[in-house]
């Protein structure tokens, strides 16, 4: 095991680094806009230009890394992410902030795209889903222990800037001393939007439902704990406590998912988050502290799950040839989702003029996904899949679609076509 991760380490190390900087960011900034006495609703508008940035940067990055190479423009990348930190630090603006925050989400995108296409190239496939596995899980420690370092400087001083600065600026150490290879970046070849909707709704309804929700969650968290006169030690155990219960319960749910027609688990996925969403307004104010730190550890724990079911549930419909292009395809669905999802839980929260519009939103957002995606299921728009035809549940986080050139269900040999 050993042997086989050992040349991933400095990418290992660098995706942590990047993953901490980047979940510390969005909970500062959400803190930060909130104390600096930004409305709801502009906060949501504010940090929504990160997700936008994100979803411009799919379409671009890549031909950067293929001109210039990866470290280069790994380097080049990290360098925009440190200079917007810094510059959100120099001067506070709604819209100064919402085009510091655009070319953020740009950067971001890129430092996944070089990470993840290199792993790609150096992976085996015989360790694929070890090295696959593994990433992902760094990924999810890396947002949920950035959290702490909120507790560093006040948040309404300088220091935390500089403390996210020098965690993305070390992101670069690894990467530049690295003695692998220097890998090529995989063609990537577009899949006509209309043919995936057709064979995979399900699919595409829930990457872009995980992106209405987990973006909401990012920018609207810190907010909402502010408005429950939470602490800021208790924001970051808020934050980090989700991050982390998404990662815990994948495992149980993925096992879950595995056993039975996932066009019936997607729903079923949706139903329970959305009770628990609703649960949580009432709890939020009747409980103790750690109580409802265990409840939100559910909470996060169902909110995450909902991405990498709709991706396996796209995997069970299309030829493992097809998986890669396809993949490019629900992320840019869940980047959708992701953009206007800040805005539609800012303006619910100051709808209802009162912090449990946070749940509301949440609750509202999932109860509409389980209608919508029973309702493919039942009208035969979306079949069913033999639960023995089915891939393989894998963790997953919103990277890039090069993520998806190391997973290892894109080796799985099927012969027979599937048709939803």
């Amino acid at each position: 095991m050993a042997s086989i991760l050992k040349p991933f380490i400095a990418l290992y190390a660098s995706g942590l680094l990047v993953t901490m900087s980047l979940g510390l960011l969005a909970t500062f900034l959400s803190l930060r806009l909130t104390l600096e006495g930004f409305s709801t609703q502009v906060t949501g508008v504010i940090l929504t230009s990160y997700f936008i940035g994100l979803v411009v940067g799919t379409f671009y990055c890549s031909r950067l890394i293929k001109s210039v190479g990866h470290i280069r423009a790994f380097t080049a990348f990290a360098a925009l992410a440190t200079a917007m930190i810094m510059l959100h630090g120099f001067y506070i603006s709604a819209v100064a902030w919402a085009i510091f925050r655009f070319f953020s989400g740009i950067a971001a995108i890129g430092l996944f795209m070089v990470i993840e296409s290199w792993l790609n190239e150096c992976t085996q496939p015989q360790s694929r889903g070890r090295v696959f596995s593994i990433y992902m899980i760094m990924c999810y420690i890396g947002g949920g222990v950035g959290q702490q370092f909120l507790n560093i400087g006040d948040p309404k001083g300088q220091a935390l800037f500089f403390v996210i600065g020098f965690l993305l600026v070390s992101c670069i150490i690894p990467v530049a001393l690295t003695h692998s290879i220097h890998p090529e970046m995989p063609e990537i070849e577009p899949v006509k939007l209309k043919n995936i909707l057709r064979k995979a709704p399900m699919g595409i309804l829930g990457c872009f439902t995980a992106g209405l929700i987990n973006s909401s969650f990012y920018t609207m968290g810190p907010v909402f704990c502010h408005q429950i006169n939470l602490n800021v030690s208790q924001i970051s155990y808020f934050m980090s406590i989700t991050v982390l219960g998404g990662l815990l319960l994948q495992w149980p749910v993925g096992a879950f998912s595995d056993r039975f027609d996932r066009s019936l688990v997607m729903p079923v996925l949706g139903g329970i988050f959305a009770l628990i969403s609703g649960l949580m307004i009432f709890w939020v104010h009747q409980i103790s502290f750690w109580a409802f730190m265990a409840s939100t550890a559910v909470f996060g724990g169902f909110m995450f799950t909902i991405y990498p079911s709709a991706v396996a549930r796209t995997h069970d419909m299309f030829e493992p040839k097809d998986v890669v292009n396809v993949s490019s395809a629900l992320l840019l669905s869940f980047g959708i989702g992701a953009a206007i999802g800040p805005l539609i839980s800012s303006t619910t929260i100051e709808f209802f003029d009162k912090p449990y519009g946070f749940y509301i939103y949440f609750s509202c957002t999932a109860a509409i996904y389980t209608v919508v995606s029973y309702f493919l299921r039942k009208k035969e728009i979306a079949r069913s899949i033999p639960v023995e035809d089915q891939v393989d549940f894998m963790i997953m986080n919103h990277t890039s679609q090069m993520a998806m050139q190391i997973d290892p269900r894109s080796e799985v040999d099927i012969t027979e076509s599937k048709d939803d």
